[in-house]
C-alpha cells in the first residue's frame, strides 16, 4: 500500500471529505432539491402528474380486514443515483509531511467544483419543469405582493398536502431587484422593526417571508453562467435572472411525498476518497466519488413568474 493510500484510508480525512462535501453543498440548489438518503443506488419513488396526483388514502380498516398498504406501482418511476467522480493529482515529489494537507485541499477544490456542477443542474431541470411560466409587469401599478400570494395559493392546492408540506419561493437576481425596489414593497416596512431588528426600511430575504401567505422560505440565486459562445467575448447572465419560482417543498423530504423536486443520494456514499497510481508511477491520484439523482417529482406544484418593469 502507497503513502497516499494509507492517508487516504484515515477516518479523519474522511470526515474531512464529508465536512467539506456537506459545506459546499449549495443553498440554492439544496433548497429546490433537498437531499433523501436512499439505501441502494437503484429504486422506487412517487412522481405526481396532472394525471396522478397525490391522494390521501383511507385508512379506516374493517374488523378482520386488511389495512391499505403504502407500497409502489407500475405508475411509479425508478431513481438512479449515478457516479460521478474527481480527481485531484498528487506528484511524489510532494514531502510526506504535507501529504494529509495536499488531500485536504484537493478535497475541498473538488467539493467546492462538485457544488456548483449540482447547483447548475438543480437549476437547469427545475426551470425545464417550470415551462414557459406567467408574465408579469411590476411597474407603479402592479401587485408585486399580491401576484405572489396568488401564486402560493396554487401551490399549495396543488400539493395537497396540509400543513407539512411548506412552500418556497426562489427570487432571480433581477428579479429581486425588482421586487425589494418596488414602492408597494418597500412602504410596507419601517425602520427598527422590533421582531428582525433591521435598521433600515427595505426588505431581507429574512424578513420578506412575513409579507407572504403562510409564510415562505424566501431564497435569491446569484448563480451565473457565460453565454457567449469558445472564443468570443464572455456574455455573464444570471440563470434565474428575472424568474421567480414558487414551488412546494420539504426540507427533509421522503420517496413518497408530493414536493417538486428532489436530490436521490446514496446513504454513506457522499464524497468518498480514495487513491490509484498513475502507470508511469510518478504521480498518485486522490479521487473522490459520489452518487447523486436529481429528480423532478411533482411538476404539478411549482409556478413560474417571469418579471418585466414595463
Amino acid at each position: 500500500m502507497s503513502r497516499l493510500s494509507d492517508i487516504a484510508a484515515k477516518p479523519t480525512l474522511q470526515q474531512f471529505a464529508q465536512g467539506a462535501a456537506q459545506n459546499a453543498i449549495n443553498p440554492v440548489a439544496d433548497f429546490l432539491a433537498p437531499a433523501v438518503d436512499v439505501p441502494v443506488s437503484v429504486g422506487y419513488y412517487k412522481k405526481y402528474t396532472e394525471k396522478h396526483r397525490f391522494a390521501l388514502p383511507n385508512t379506516r380498516r374493517a374488523l378482520g380486514g386488511r389495512a391499505v398498504e403504502l407500497g409502489w406501482d407500475a405508475e411509479d418511476q425508478t431513481y438512479n443515483c449515478e457516479p460521478h467522480a474527481l480527481d485531484f493529482p498528487i506528484d511524489e515529489l510532494e514531502e510526506n509531511d504535507s501529504m494529509e494537507a495536499a488531500l485536504q485541499e484537493g478535497a475541498t477544490m473538488v467539493a467546492e467544483v462538485a457544488g456548483l456542477v449540482h447547483e447548475k443542474a438543480v437549476i437547469d431541470d427545475a426551470l425545464a419543469a417550470a415551462g414557459a411560466g406567467t408574465d408579469k409587469t411590476w411597474d407603479s401599478s402592479g401587485t408585486p405582493v399580491d401576484d405572489l400570494d396568488d401564486a402560493i395559493m396554487a401551490v399549495i392546492k396543488a400539493a395537497k398536502y396540509g400543513s407539512l408540506m411548506g412552500t418556497g419561493v426562489l427570487f432571480g437576481a433581477t428579479a429581486w431587484k425588482i421586487f425589494k425596489n418596488h414602492t408597494k414593497v418597500t412602504g410596507k416596512f419601517v425602520v427598527g422593526n422590533q421582531r428582525t431588528g433591521t435598521k433600515l426600511a427595505v426588505p431581507t430575504l429574512d424578513s420578506v417571508s412575513d409579507l407572504f401567505l403562510a409564510q415562505p422560505e424566501v431564497r435569491t440565486s446569484l448563480m451565473v453562467y457565460d453565454a457567449a459562445a469558445a472564443g468570443v467575448a464572455e456574455d455573464i447572465s444570471f440563470l434565474l435572472d428575472s424568474t421567480i419560482l414558487v414551488f412546494a417543498r420539504r426540507p427533509n423530504p421522503t420517496r413518497r411525498d408530493p414536493s417538486f423536486m428532489k436530490t436521490f443520494r446514496l446513504a454513506g456514499k457522499w464524497m468518498v476518497p480514495g487513491m490509484y497510481s498513475r502507470d508511469d508511477g510518478r504521480v498518485e491520484v486522490a479521487k473522490f466519488d459520489w452518487s447523486e439523482d436529481v429528480v423532478v417529482t411533482n411538476s404539478t406544484v411549482v409556478q413560474r413568474l417571469n418579471i418585466a418593469t414595463s
